[in-house]
């Protein structure tokens, strides 16, 4: 079946990095778009980060543009989230997801494509 595995996660002040990956099994893994989401308490779950099969287009919220990076080694069946200057308000549950995408580049920015799901990793900033 298939598995998405996010690890990364953790306690980290302001200003600080983490780098989550979510490491993935179950699928053709290259075939897929793939997401970070997050959501905080109260709030609704969000697309933050997204890349298409190849790597090569991505998307970002306007909120972490310039601070996180997504990439993805499809050789390694893995995509990753690099989170730089760390704030307080990105304290949430990150998650991965797999799209399938019928798009030319596999890059999906709406929640509905994303059929696979991982078990979400805490980040937590303190200011």
């Amino acid at each position: 079946q298939v598995q998405l595995v996010e690890s990364g996660g953790g306690l980290v002040q302001a200003g600080g990095s983490l780098r989550l990956s979510c490491a993935a099994s179950g699928l053709a893994f290259s075939s897929y778009g793939m997401g970070w989401f997050r959501q905080a308490p109260g709030k609704e779950r969000e697309l933050v980060a997204a890349i298409g099969r190849s790597g090569g287009n991505t998307y970002y919220v306007d909120s972490i543009k310039g601070r996180f990076t997504i990439s993805r080694d499809n050789a390694k069946n893995t995509v990753y989230l690099q989170m730089n200057s760390l704030k307080p308000e990105d304290t949430a549950v990150y998650y991965c997801a797999a799209a399938v995408s019928s798009t030319r580049w596999g890059l999906e920015l709406e929640k509905h494509p994303y059929h696979y799901w991982g078990q979400g990793t805490q980040v937590t900033v303190s200011s």
